[in-house]
């Protein structure tokens, strides 16, 4: 093989294995923390998180709820669509507009209200920034670009549907911040 032979097929070798790393890097890796898990192993000091998830239980249980008679009105109005009762229909289809404008109305206050309630427990409580300091620092010492809260208060079902434990961080960050706070 000539020497240029030779420096174009390393040139080239070279820009695959670049191409490849590059490729490798792009991958997003996730991660998953059960953050409950986390505020029970600091019951003392978790008031104010615990509170903020009561809370968004709380609003989620009551927009299940308004949800769940809406869906229970849609169901009548189907029958007396299906029957060919038209002033049942109508007035069902009224009651349903009114209890979905409410339900919206709801939802809107009550996420302001839970925004700007993160939004304090965020800037002003101290274990709160702890926790999630760590689990920043956890998910960045292991290459995690996304870390998703495995069970949510405030939702119906969870966002998680399976996942390996092997992408679950939750006793490292327990453990992370059991060396944060014996310093």
């Amino acid at each position: 093989m000539s020497r240029s032979t030779k420096a174009a097929t390393l040139a080239l070798c070279l820009c695959f294995t670049m191409v490849g790393l590059s490729a490798q890097q792009q991958i997003t890796r996730i991660a998953i923390v059960d953050l409950q898990k986390v505020l029970l192993a600091y019951s003392k000091d978790s008031t104010a998180l615990r509170n903020y998830e009561a809370q968004k239980a709380q609003v989620q249980q009551e927009i299940d709820r308004q949800a769940a008679d809406i869906k229970t009105l849609q169901a009548q109005k189907a029958e007396a669509d299906k029957t060919g009762d038209a002033a049942a229909s109508q007035r069902l289809d009224a009651e349903i507009t009114a209890k979905t404008d409410t339900l919206r109305t709801y939802v809107r206050t009550n996420q302001d209200e839970l925004d700007k309630a993160a939004a304090e427990i965020n800037s002003t409580d101290a274990f709160a920034q702890l926790v999630y300091q760590t689990i920043q620092n956890v998910a960045e010492t292991d290459g995690y670009s996304l870390v998703i809260n495995l069970r949510s208060a405030d939702s119906v079902m969870n966002s998680v549907l399976w996942y390996s434990p092997t992408i679950d961080i939750t006793d490292k960050v327990i453990t992370a911040m059991l060396g944060t706070n014996s310093q």
